[in-house]
């Protein structure tokens, strides 16, 4: 095989990063009664949240491919859990928004919170060329791999 270049050392390496995180978040999960797409579910909620767009069921399932049973069972269950609740928006009483507890952020930062600040302490160890270099890389590699369309015959995600 040639030898790879730089370019492909760096996809290697995020590919590594992200089944390190993939196996972390699997971890959590089982420890706390949830299944891996739980702990996905309310990951897009946070983003969500921190987006100020109002997050509702359908929105939540087509984030995660899940059908509209699927969903329904999902939130079901993290609501038993005490890890999101269901408010009607004020806006249109219509429309259901889900949202993370403060219960569920704090299970979430106790297990993350480490990595989460080993990563933050990394970039403070970066100029903001460097910074936006690694935003600009990430975007646009987020952009590229939610583009492409599911290897089983499904359409993009964008």
């Amino acid at each position: 095989m040639a030898e790879q270049g730089p370019e492909r050392e760096i996809v290697h390496l995020l590919r590594k990063v992200t089944v390190e995180f993939g196996l972390r978040q699997a971890e959590f999960a089982a420890r706390n009664g949830m299944h891996p797409t739980d702990v996905r579910a309310l990951i897009c909620l946070l983003d969500a949240g921190r987006s100020g767009t109002g997050a509702t069921a359908g929105r939540l399932g087509a984030e995660l491919g899940l059908n509209s049973a699927g969903t329904t069972s999902l939130i079901d269950r993290l609501e038993r859990l005490g890890h999101l609740t269901r408010t009607r928006d004020a806006r249109d009483r219509r429309r259901v928004l889900l949202s993370v507890t403060p219960q569920a952020v704090e299970l979430g930062w106790a297990a993350f919170g480490p990595m989460i600040g080993s990563a933050e302490a990394l970039l403070r160890g970066f100029d903001e060329a460097e910074v936006a270099a690694v935003r600009r890389f990430l975007l646009g590699f987020h952009a590229a791999v939610s583009a492409e369309p599911d290897p089983a015959g499904g359409t993009d995600r964008s």
